[in-house]
């Protein structure tokens, strides 16, 4: 699934977000820090989608490498055995 968005991260574009939004509906739940860190990534994500579809190309790379962090953090929390 993390493979997944990854991709997602890649290729920025609209239909993206509610793809992410769906793979990650299920872990919600979890705990109040994974809701966070999913609202975080889904920040992020948005903002580089609105980049991208923009053609501000200058902030490509840096937000995506943000989203790419964010969504590390939460591969890191949905793994941890709660």
């Amino acid at each position: 699934m993390f493979q997944k968005l990854e991709a997602l991260v890649d290729g920025a574009n609209a239909g993206g977000i509610e793809e992410a939004n769906a793979l990650l509906r299920r872990f919600k739940d979890r705990s109040e820090q994974t809701a966070r860190a999913i609202d975080e990534f889904m920040l992020d994500f948005k903002t580089l989608v609105f980049v991208v579809e923009t053609g501000e190309e200058g902030f490509q790379k840096p937000i995506r490498k943000l989203a790419r962090a964010r969504l590390a953090t939460l591969e890191q929390l949905v793994n941890v055995p709660a």
